[in-house]
């Protein structure tokens, strides 16, 4: 079989590492992280078979100045400078941002352009992490993972690159928050301090979302399910030291329409001595569900020829504000298009503030004959148990209203795999615990938004 020979370390190392570049096979490695056993050959592992950046083809960007015009960047050290913030980490007296370099050589005192921004970032210093542990750096390649010190207004997944040479990467999509919280602080003399911790939260952990309540001023964090919020107050209370009450979760509804309507919004108000008139007419209809991402469209049939371009941009800013509060239960609209069908411009009195308002009207009336419906947030639910508990967990996620999309055997266990609505998961996992007396796991991960029942919309809006 091995021609009676034993193949040395190196060779079955070069082995194992192109049959994972060629994606024959995957390699499985056996560890604990809680007990750091197995944690130091994995990473070992890594650095031997899986690819480096030169095994792989050269990344693809949009030109920054045309849109439409790609460019393929390889990993050269002479290439173009270009690299993609992934994790951002809060410290005092300056941010952390880690960064990938897909293109060119980065160093230190470098001004650099973020191109998902507009705006100009100084690179003051680069570090090689260890850790805790950070090396500094005279400068760093193509391929290479680096921290730098520096930018401002850097986020996760934003692009820098040379000025010279701007282009975009591809961005990091991350999905809508499902769930918020109401958080306060335990004294008022902390509220500032409060505000700067969240903001901090916020830059580090994109999926994360903080904003104040238009109407009680209460302040609300919102994200991709219970755990991931307890964890987050959690952070407050032990690395940033700030002390908050927590309020009940709240599901993070939303509303569509699901056929098409028009409405017609006018606008006639004298403020501040002068008359404020506009009319505005348009159609409301459906788009597809897309996950994760803003989903909205607003085209013009209007003769723009007539309609100065500030009272269209008003118009825009008018429906693209309406669609943060709906008709039925006041949140946000998704998966919408609107199409401007007429404006009436008055010689005199036509003004921005005008045409902004009556968009706005003329979106709520369009919605209220679009068949509007409320969303709720429907989670991607796994659990693995052993078969003893499998009955008692079915029954538990049928009375949550599950629907059980397959159940399947993994060795001697049963996984069930379901989609749950999220206000029914609330204090699941205690559950399940207590159900298999702690020998069943469970995963649970955003999937899509599903209509509320008649019933349910009755109770969550009042109607």
């Amino acid at each position: 079989y091995l021609a009676d020979e034993e193949p040395s370390p190196a060779e079955i190392r070069d082995a194992l590492r192109s049959v994972t570049l060629r994606r024959e096979g995957t390699l499985v490695l056996c560890g604990s992280a809680l007990k750091y056993v197995g944690v130091q050959p994995l990473l070992d592992a890594i650095c031997a078979y899986l690819p480096s950046p030169l095994d792989v083809p050269p990344v693809s960007a949009d030109d920054a100045r045309k849109e439409g015009v790609k460019h393929e960047l390889r990993c050269d050290p002479n290439g173009p400078l270009a690299a993609l913030v992934f994790k951002v980490v809060a410290e005092k007296p300056v941010d952390l941002h880690y960064v990938r370099i897909y293109s060119g050589t980065l160093k230190p005192n470098t001004r650099l352009l973020n191109t998902s921004t507009g705006t100009k970032e100084n690179l003051t210093r680069l570090y090689r992490m260890f850790a805790k542990r950070r090396e500094q750096l005279t400068r760093a390649v193509a391929g290479e993972i680096v921290a730098v010190v520096g930018p401002k207004s850097a986020l996760t997944g934003h692009t820098l690159c040379d000025p010279r040479r701007p282009v975009i990467l591809e961005p990091i999509e991350f999905p809508e928050t499902v769930i918020s919280v109401s958080v306060e602080p335990k004294s008022s003399r902390d509220r500032d301090k409060l505000v700067e911790a969240l903001a901090a939260l916020q830059r580090q952990d994109p999926t994360l979302s903080v904003e104040t309540h238009p109407e009680t001023g209460q302040m609300l964090i919102s994200g991709m399910g219970e755990l991931h919020l307890d964890v987050a107050v959690k952070r407050l209370r032990t690395e940033m030291n700030v002390e908050v009450s927590v309020g009940q979760p709240r599901v993070s509804y939303r509303e569509t329409v699901r056929s098409v309507g028009e409405g017609e919004g006018r606008f006639l108000r004298q403020i501040a001595g002068r008359n404020h008139a506009a009319a505005v007419r348009l159609r409301l209809e459906p788009r597809p569900y897309a996950r994760g991402r803003t989903n909205f469209e607003i085209v013009s049939e209007l003769d723009e020829s007539s309609i100065p371009p500030p009272f269209l941009q008003a118009m825009e800013t008018g429906v693209i504000d309406a669609a943060h509060s709906g008709v039925l239960g006041g949140y946000p609209v998704i998966d919408w298009k609107a199409t401007l069908l007429d404006a009436e411009v008055h010689e005199t009195d036509s003004s921005e503030l005008a045409f902004e308002n009556a968009a706005r009207a003329a979106f709520y009336e369009a919605m209220k004959a679009a068949d509007p419906v409320l969303l709720q947030p429907i989670m991607d639910v796994e659990v693995v148990t052993a078969e003893e508990y499998f009955g008692a967990i079915m029954s538990d996620l049928n009375a949550r209203k599950a629907v059980v999309r397959e159940t399947r055997l993994r060795g001697s266990d049963r996984v069930i795999s379901a989609h749950v609505p999220l206000a029914q998961t609330f204090g699941y996992i205690t559950r399940l615990r207590s159900l298999s007396q702690g020998r069943a796991t469970s995963t649970m991960a955003p999937s899509h938004y599903a209509p509320v029942s008649e019933e349910e919309m009755r109770v969550l809006v009042g109607a």
